[in-house]
């Protein structure tokens, strides 16, 4: 990467922190911090996979191979760590959460890793590594959004980092 990519790189990274450090200054609801750490993990593993399949041969696997792999690992794990943690097996929900259950396979476990796996075959790592940064900054916007939370500058300011991060880094 080019030196301004860098300053591309630390400019967003800085700026997810900016944004997730206001319930730390400012204090926040008990358990808030959950969430955000939830949010930042997505991210972080998000970035992690990107780094994995660019340095890997999973590279050059075909878009739905590379998904068809992921989706299964997470299917054969996540029942058992489910269990590990000794979670409840209710399947008593509600029209709505069966709905959510379906959207969240349907576009955020299949379309949106197919277009990802297939944007990373197709365009260099660095330019599709900062959007990454985008991920935990959704999880507050939609905090806003979805919970009534507030729309402060400090989160203002972190989204306007995060595009001017990714601009840099985008820059040829």
């Amino acid at each position: 990467m080019r030196r301004l990519q860098w300053i591309g790189m630390a400019i967003a990274f800085s700026a997810v922190g900016l944004a997730f450090s206001e319930a730390f200054l400012h204090g926040s609801a008990p358990g808030q911090w959950k969430g955000d750490a939830m949010g930042l993990a997505a991210g972080m593993f998000w970035g992690l996979t990107t780094v994995a399949i660019r340095s890997t041969r999973v590279a050059t696997v075909v878009a739905e191979k590379a998904l068809f792999y992921q989706l299964g690992v997470t299917a054969a794990v996540c029942p058992l760590l489910s269990l590990a943690l000794g979670e409840s097996w209710g399947f008593d929900y509600s029209g709505l959460a069966w709905g959510a259950v379906f959207l969240q396979t349907a576009v955020g476990a299949f379309a949106s890793y197919l277009a990802w796996m297939w944007m990373l075959r197709h365009y260099p790592a660095t330019q599709m590594a900062t959007f990454t940064f985008l991920t935990p900054l959704f999880a507050l916007v939609f905090g806003v959004l979805l919970l009534d939370e507030p729309l402060t500058t400090q989160l203002v300011l972190a989204l306007v980092g995060v595009a001017s991060g990714i601009v840099l880094v985008s820059r040829r």
